[in-house]
């Protein structure tokens, strides 16, 4: 039993501590999903995800159609020997529709190692940077988060995309090299 000197009162041997203040956190406007399709020179294709709906292997596949006409049109309908088309093993990424439109539209799909984050040039190069500049600031929309987002990609130069695919191709040479073991 203790006496607290505090207050003067004797609490039956239970010290008590006095409430943690509480702080009335900042609503956020949520989360907004974007599906970034990026080659050497830049972006090519962001899309975002309506709320309430999910990537399912359709909703995949109708992006994978808006990319083919891009590439189309930005390649003055020159891409005639496919494309190399890495993406994660993602389960809308990996189904059968997917893959069936994969093949349709003349992608060569990479395989994309389990285990090896350092495969997903989206995750280790370009994502950093994002979320270090949207770090720490607050947006009443997701227009704002939109807008800040894009205005950050925007502002990037081809070098950071060309150099991404750089570290890609030295680490797919090592994931070979060590024979599908995990690369660090």
């Amino acid at each position: 039993m203790t006496w607290r000197q505090s207050n003067n009162q004797w609490n039956g041997g239970i010290v008590a501590h006095p409430a943690p203040k509480k702080f009335q956190a900042q609503k956020s406007t949520g989360k907004v999903l974007a599906s970034i399709f990026w080659d050497q020179d830049g972006i090519l294709l962001i899309d975002y995800l309506p709320k309430g709906q999910t990537i399912n292997a359709e909703y995949h596949s109708s992006l994978l159609v808006q990319l083919k006409d891009i590439l189309k049109e930005k390649c003055c309908r020159k891409v005639t020997k496919g494309v190399l088309f890495l993406q994660d093993n993602a389960l809308a990424h990996q189904a059968l529709a997917t893959q069936k439109k994969l093949a349709y539209l003349g992608f060569q799909c990479l395989n994309h190692p389990p285990y090896s984050p350092h495969m997903a040039p989206s995750d280790y190069h370009l994502f950093p940077g994002l979320k270090n500049q949207l770090k720490g600031r607050h947006f009443s929309t997701d227009a704002e988060v939109i807008a800040a987002a894009e205005t950050w990609l925007d502002g990037q130069p081809s070098e950071l995309f060309f150099s991404g695919l750089q570290k890609l191709q030295q680490w797919a040479k090592k994931c070979i090299e060590l024979r599908g073991e995990y690369v660090d």
